[in-house]
């Protein structure tokens, strides 16, 4: 727990933020400051199903276990707790029968999904164009997690309610099941954003009449569980909202302030979030799909799994590391990264990466330094990024939230190679999806400003823009090769 900060007598928010990598348990004052902190790296399990069923599973106990732990350390903050918010990553969804889960939540990373699916299940998912959620690998869309479990374990997926991982999380806190849209409208083919319903697969196979009753984002569930309340010292009243799916819970704090925008939002996923572009530029086979925002708008968006691209490109290195000097070094040589480094989403998952410098030759990443690895790759997510800015038409201004907002690098390439719009960096000390999941609490509440942000300054100049050139021609050249 980070030092804990007094704040007087007024009311205070909690807010849980529940990622794939890292999660976050948070106190806030009415004003938006941070006075409690608590994070925790994110753990698979074993489902303990048996041998023949087995699946990797999310650590819902470890952290029942860690929540309660923060909850009951927060001393007299907690006597304040007035209102209670949870986010959390896409692709997870529970079952809640009586007082606990159904069966453990499976992990959308687990490889056993993909040799074991359906025959039909291409004929099965249907068109695109009615969910606008691609055929993703592993368990990334729900519905495949969905199918493999009915299969191979009938009886025990029969069992239970089903609700998306933040509403889990809401039920754990106040006992009240609820759906809600931002996560059922998230690449699961469960849901068909222009009808505004459960897809015709979902209700073909059974699975729309087992979810919870939808409410919105913001709506309060309902007080703290009356014996959680107890257990841990918390106020009986403490007011549970629905909360919401971490990429919308971070777009829903720019709608008001920023209608027509494109936002990124970064960290194990770099998501580029377009509300107002146009749906039918979007090709699944690169990734691209739409959102659903908790207004219920349909936001085409596309992705990649930037964070773990930059690990590996870093090998070890700092990404802290990165720095201008490195990239012009870099840039007159030609070293550039082509894509991909990671199989699990993203429009070049099929592509095999490489590093190669002016003249195609192979550059190992051992022949780099830290620094240059760092540099090369924030290079290579910026240049991917505005790869898919470009592809989906956003509009400006294009702001950048998260971890990659502290790196100048990446955001000094990204200005540069998205010159037509003003690109804006987040300056707010508290992440946009905490912060996002924050304002969603007090969403009907008047008086919230626009999010603090920044300019951000371009580098690179005509080196990165021939560079860039080139990497576009590079991956046009290897697709027509594969065509």
């Amino acid at each position: 727990m980070s030092e804990v900060r007094s704040s007087g007598t007024g009311p205070l928010d909690l807010v849980l933020d529940v990622g794939k990598t890292h999660s976050k348990l948070l106190v806030l004052d009415r004003a938006g400051e941070v006075l409690a902190q608590r994070e925790r790296d994110s753990q698979v399990r074993d489902s303990g199903l048996g041998y023949s069923c087995n699946y990797s599973a999310l650590d819902t106990q470890g952290i029942a276990d860690w929540l309660e732990d923060g909850l009951a350390g927060l001393g007299a903050l907690r006597r304040h707790l007035s209102s209670a918010v949870v986010s959390a990553h896409g692709a997870a969804f529970a079952a809640v029968q009586g007082e606990q889960l159904a069966w453990p939540v499976p992990d959308y990373e687990w490889d056993g999904f993909d040799p074991q699916r359906a025959p039909d299940w291409a004929q099965q998912i249907g068109d695109f164009g009615e969910t606008f959620s691609p055929d993703l690998p592993r368990g990334l869309n729900a519905a495949t997690q969905f199918d493999w479990l009915e299969r191979r374990l009938p009886e025990t997926f029969a069992r239970g309610r089903l609700l998306p991982l933040p509403q889990y999380w809401a039920w754990w806190l106040s006992g009240v099941a609820a759906s809600e849209i931002s996560s059922l409208g998230c690449h699961t083919h469960l849901w068909a954003p222009d009808a505004g319903t459960y897809s015709r697969l979902a209700q073909r196979r059974g699975w729309a009449q087992r979810f919870a009753p939808m409410r919105r984002a913001w709506e309060v569930l309902g007080p703290l569980r009356p014996q959680l309340a107890q257990r841990l010292g918390l106020p009986s009243g403490l007011r549970v909202h629905v909360g919401a799916h971490d990429s919308n819970a971070c777009l829903a704090r720019y709608l008001r302030s920023h209608p027509r925008m494109t936002l990124v939002t970064t960290g194990t996923w770099i998501v580029v979030m377009a509300p107002g572009a146009p749906a039918r530029r979007l090709h699944a086979e690169l990734d691209q799909l739409c959102n659903v925002s908790v207004r219920q708008e349909r936001v085409p968006t596309g992705r990649f799994m930037g964070g773990r691209e930059l690990q590996g490109l870093c090998a070890g290195a700092d990404p802290e590391l990165a720095n201008a000097e490195d990239l012009q070094r870099l840039l007159a040589r030609g070293v550039m990264a082509l894509p991909g480094f990671e199989t699990q989403g993203g429009p070049f998952r099929e592509r095999v990466g490489r590093v190669v410098d002016a003249a195609g030759d192979e550059v190992p990443l051992t022949a780099l330094s830290p620094s240059e690895r760092a540099t090369l790759a924030a290079l290579y997510t910026a240049q991917v990024t505005a790869w898919i800015v470009d592809n989906l038409g956003g509009t400006g201004p294009l702001i950048v939230e998260g971890p990659f907002a502290h790196n100048p690098v990446y955001t000094g390439v990204l200005a540069g190679l998205t010159p037509r719009e003003s690109l804006l960096i987040s300056t707010d000390p508290l992440e946009g999806t905490a912060r996002g999941a924050w304002m969603l609490s007090h969403w009907t509440e008047p008086g919230f400003s626009a999010p603090a942000t920044d300019g951000a300054k371009a580098l690179g100049g005509e080196a990165l823009s021939a560079l860039h050139a080139r990497w576009r021609k590079a991956l046009e050249s290897s697709q027509s090769a594969t065509a």
